[in-house]
């Protein structure tokens, strides 16, 4: 079963007409919208701020939903002059510079995490408008990086988020596949002469959301 992980970019577009769930997990509880073969879910539900999402919540309750594989959109900077803001990005990999949850409360458990290759390689034939490789890394939020932060991101990695790298290791440790698509709204601090905030994020979604509803509705068509 497919499943769908919405932030930002996804505030404006039209979804799919989907039922709502409540599911009770082991760590606290998930609104899903459920249809055949496919759930999503909006990550940011009751207005969390990144570093308050549940992701553990989160990802049990699509495992308990029956998912098998998931695709993330994900709101990101660019840490890179070459990867222009209204650009997509497909990441191969992904740092993490703050904690990241983990189900496994309870025992030793090392799980390997990684980014579903065979997933990605059909998300980039889905979407061949998106830059497919690099790596994906994630702050904590809510604040975006200083200047310095972002010389130093850019190093290691080719987009900043705030969310995809927590929900791709619990997609590992829930035995989920992930992918996920990146949406580039802007250049990290310093590379760009915008003044970075949230309004101009949601701008930016709001600009492209015709692009994203086609994105949507392409890979329920062909994944679910």
């Amino acid at each position: 079963m497919l499943g769908i992980i919405g932030g930002t970019s996804l505030l404006f577009s039209t979804l799919p007409k989907l039922e709502k769930r409540q599911v009770a997990t082991p760590f606290g509880s998930a609104e899903l919208l459920c249809g055949d073969n496919l759930v999503m879910l909006m990550r940011h539900q009751h207005d969390r701020p990144p570093h308050r999402i549940n992701f553990r919540a989160n990802l049990a309750a699509m495992a308990i939903a029956g998912v098998t594989h998931i695709v993330a959109f994900g709101s990101s900077g660019s840490l890179k002059p070459k990867i222009a803001p209204g650009s997509l990005l497909i990441p191969t990999d992904y740092i993490s510079v703050t904690d990241i949850p983990s189900v496994h409360d309870h025992a030793i458990e090392h799980v390997r995490p990684e980014l579903s290759e065979e997933l990605a390689k059909k998300l980039a034939k889905l979407v061949p408008a998106a830059r497919f490789g690099g790596v994906y890394v994630q702050t904590r939020g809510p604040r975006i990086e200083t200047i310095a932060e972002v010389k130093a991101l850019a190093w290691i990695a080719d987009v900043v988020g705030m969310t995809v790298a927590s929900e791709a290791t619990l997609a590992c440790e829930l035995k989920m596949d992930f992918a996920a698509l990146c949406t580039i709204e802007n250049y990290a601090n310093g590379l760009g002469d915008e003044v970075l905030t949230y309004e101009h994020i949601v701008n930016v979604s709001r600009k492209h959301k015709d692009r994203t509803e086609e994105i949507v509705n392409t890979i329920i068509s062909n994944m679910s």
